[in-house]
């Protein structure tokens, strides 16, 4: 298999699958418990047909929407993720460059691997900062100043994170960050001696905003689950929210919410948006995907704040879906982070190049001629 012959997220997933040692694959891959909500946030939109109208003079289709004040020229962005340059030695420097390509948004984890500095001085293209609210407050200030130094768009808080899911693929393969070589594990490595390679011939992976208050994730090597449950604060409030939303003093929003009542709260505080996200299916198993909270959270905020569905998306066909139901815009992680492990850059910009295209045809299809077309009449649901 190569990059060409990737049509779809199946075939990015395989891909990197093949060039990834197993630890760092299923790291990826893999979420909590049974991963049943994983599979859940997918399998959602299957629920539910679309039906088209006809007749409605598509020859040019405008689908850009406008999220946070910023203008995207598709309605679909690359989520924060963390450890990048696990995945290949480009990090979030490729997927930073194809989301400009593309004129989308691009989102920096507190965990990432490359600095805000860095990124803000590299695209001009939207940029979104998520925040972990860390015990060490000397952390959180720091990162809050360099994300607004940097001018980034938009903070981001995520909210679901209060403890480590229970990721036990991480905890059959040994995942640790920065990678540790285990009599288990060897074989995986050895198995993928490019991965190997560039991991070893390329500077050292680093985690910028991190590495002058904590050791670990740079020189100590721990897992995110244990990292989140040690280094984060579970006694995140309300009132830290509140808090964290006026010394950021700009767009502000909370990732990770699923409730309608977390939502109404999110506007009282103060936030411009919410991502209503379970995390990938990484933290709580059991719960519902986020397609299918979109409607009652729409219902009860959408016309306050910005609206954003994040989980599942595989096709441009689910982000027609969740704008019918009245989201902003849409956004994922692992949908770009196969084809970031797979080839670089150019796999990004293959992926969300293919995504575009889809998006693209389908509103075509249904004849959409902008992202304000798609409501609830497009949708049934089974």
């Amino acid at each position: 298999m190569s990059l060409a012959s990737c049509r779809n997220f199946k075939d990015f997933r395989a891909l990197a699958r093949r060039r990834l040692p197993s630890p760092i694959f299923h790291y990826i891959d893999g979420a909590a418990d049974d991963e049943v909500t994983y599979r859940r946030n997918t399998e959602a939109y299957e629920t539910c047909d679309l039906v088209p109208s006809v007749l409605a003079g598509v020859e040019t289709v405008d689908m850009s929407t406008t999220i946070f004040g910023k203008k995207l020229a598709m309605p679909l962005y690359c989520a924060p993720t963390a450890l990048q340059r696990l995945f290949h030695p480009d990090g979030e420097r490729a997927v930073a460059r194809a989301a400009q390509k593309y004129g989308t948004m691009f989102g920096v984890s507190s965990l990432g691997t490359v600095s805000v500095e860095e990124i803000g001085a590299m695209i001009d293209t939207p940029k979104m900062f998520q925040f972990y609210f860390h015990k060490d407050r000397g952390l959180n200030d720091s990162m809050i100043e360099r994300a607004k130094a940097a001018q980034f768009d938009v903070m981001a808080l995520t909210v679901d994170t209060i403890t480590g899911g229970n990721r036990e693929r991480d905890l059959h393969t040994g995942f640790t960050s920065p990678p540790r070589l285990t009599f288990k594990s060897l074989f995986s490595f050895a198995a993928r001696p490019r991965w190997a390679v560039n991991y070893l011939i390329h500077p050292k992976m680093e985690l910028p905003h991190l590495q002058e208050h904590v050791q670990e994730g740079t020189n100590l090597a721990t897992s995110i689950g244990s990292y989140f449950s040690t280094m984060l604060d579970q006694s995140m409030s309300w009132k830290d929210a509140e808090a964290i939303r006026a010394k950021w003093g700009g767009h502000f929003a909370l990732k990770g919410v699923m409730s309608v009542a977390d939502a109404r709260r999110a506007v009282d505080i103060g936030c411009t948006g919410i991502m209503v996200s379970n995390h990938g299916g990484r933290q709580l198993d059991g719960s519902r995907s986020p397609f299918d909270q979109l409607a009652e959270i729409v219902d009860a905020v959408g016309d306050k704040i910005d609206v954003i569905c994040e989980g599942g998306i595989q096709r441009g066909s689910h982000v027609l879906k969740a704008l019918s139901l009245g989201a902003k815009a849409c956004s994922g992680g692992r949908l770009y982070l196969y084809a970031l492990a797979a080839a670089g850059q150019p796999g990004v910009e293959r992926a969300l190049g293919l995504m575009r295209d889809e998006i693209e045809r389908d509103m075509k299809l249904m004849g959409a001629r902008s992202v304000g077309d798609l409501n609830r009449g497009n949708l049934r649901f089974r």
